[in-house]
């Protein structure tokens, strides 16, 4: 069956113990975003304050995001996980508190950067221990542990923002926040938990050093530059589809819309990790790339709420093996001693890029309708199909698994 190779995946010792959690987790993750907007917006009933205290959670979310992955990386996830859930919580009760009290919007968005700055990395710790389980004698099944995680992600986003939406609609956003808090914190520490598949963390600070010289490599900054407009192109989707369905009087049909995308990208991701590669990875990201940019060209030309759900079904198909094509490809660049780092530095490039586009469409839109919104995706998909041609070579032969910079004497993870 289709799924038998998911399922070694997950019978292998370790594995379920720390994936299961960490996909219940992200949807904590998944839902903390909106909760802050929600949460805001009806205690103040204005979107303004919600923007802000939402903008000041992704801000702060992206800039922390490696920071936390580099003391991960470099003291072990089971001694950093605890202290930045209960950060995390203490963050989240400190928002709502705020919130109760009718405190001012900068306040407010103070208190929604204090939330960003404690989340969890948790898809990326998760990868890692992937990672560090297959790479000694079951490389070839990294793929399709990569693509189990970016099937887990998809899901996390399908499901977080509709029990968000629900809770705020029955008018209990206090209780989505709390809810999502609580997964996002339960995860973490069952992860934590579950030390025997962790990485083994780099005790010699010149070794961890020098294995960072890796995160500096060509291949890493072609794949941040992808994973930016990757971003960009998220965020101006996020938007144009939204201003295309209210300018054909068919605003309810963006719900749709988005779940069609996200069906055919979780299907077609389902399906491309079970598929035996002949090709380089980087000849698959090449041709993603350029079959996204195909897609979105498409979009330039529908006319109708209806057509436009027909082309997102195409666009949504390439997503989830970009996704996967993106973890391969970082896994096989950079030393495993700053996996976590590298694979957060990508989630950080990929949110600054949809913050920025989701900024910046509001203008275009304003002035040249849905089709503008379009066509800031469409540019975004065609500087991915660029820049995945001009770094063929370097993300052909990767820089960073390099002995010259292997740590001499990895510590065993603290109990």
């Amino acid at each position: 069956m289709p799924s038998a190779n998911y399922r070694s995946l997950l019978r292998t010792p370790g594995a379920a113990a720390f994936f299961l959690p960490a996909s219940l987790g992200r949807v904590g993750i998944a839902m903390t975003s909106l909760s802050i907007v929600w949460l805001v917006h009806s205690h103040t009933g204005t979107f303004a304050a919600a923007g802000l205290a939402g903008g000041g959670f992704a801000v702060t979310d992206a800039l922390v995001a490696p920071q936390l992955a580099r003391l991960v990386d470099r003291f072990g996830q089971t001694r950093v996980l605890p202290p930045a859930l209960l950060g995390h919580a203490l963050a989240v009760a400190v928002l709502v508190s705020l919130v109760a009290a009718d405190a001012s919007a900068a306040l407010l968005t103070l208190g929604g950067a204090l939330v960003g700055a404690g989340v969890p990395q948790l898809g990326a710790m998760s990868a890692a221990r992937w990672a560090a389980l297959l790479r000694t004698d079951r490389a070839a099944e990294l793929p399709t542990a990569f693509a189990l995680e970016s099937i887990s992600n998809a899901v996390a986003y399908l499901v977080g923002p509709t029990l968000v939406s629900a809770l705020a609609a029955a008018g209990r956003p206090t209780v989505a926040m709390v809810l999502a808090a609580s997964l996002s914190v339960a995860g973490g520490l069952a992860l934590a938990m579950q030390p025997g598949s962790a990485p083994s963390p780099v005790a010699d600070s010149a070794a961890h050093t020098r294995a960072g010289r890796s995160l500096r490599c060509g291949a890493v900054f072609v794949l941040m530059g992808l994973n930016l407009a990757l971003g960009v192109f998220f965020g101006a989707m996020q938007v144009s589809v939204t201003a295309f369905v209210v300018e054909h009087d068919a605003p309810s049909a963006a719900v749709p819309v988005f779940t069609v995308s996200s069906c055919s990208g979780l299907l077609v991701g389902w399906l491309y990790g079970l598929r035996r590669r002949r090709a380089a990875p980087s000849v698959h990201l090449a041709a993603a790339c350029g079959a996204l940019m195909l897609g979105t060209l498409l979009l330039l030309m529908v006319r109708s709420p209806f057509g436009l759900g027909v082309v997102v079904v195409l666009t949504g198909a390439t997503i989830q093996p970009l996704l996967v094509l993106f973890s391969v490809l970082t896994e096989s660049t950079v030393h495993r001693a700053v996996l976590t780092q590298a694979f957060s530095w990508l989630g950080s490039a990929s949110a600054a890029g949809s913050a920025a586009a989701v900024a910046a469409c509001g203008w275009v839109i304003d002035a040249l309708g849905a089709r503008g919104g379009f066509a800031v995706a469409v540019t975004a998909a065609a500087a991915m199909a660029l820049q995945s041609l001009a770094g063929l070579r370097l993300l052909r032969a990767p820089e960073g698994q390099l002995t010259s910079v292997e740590p001499p004497t990895p510590t065993a993870p603290p109990a």
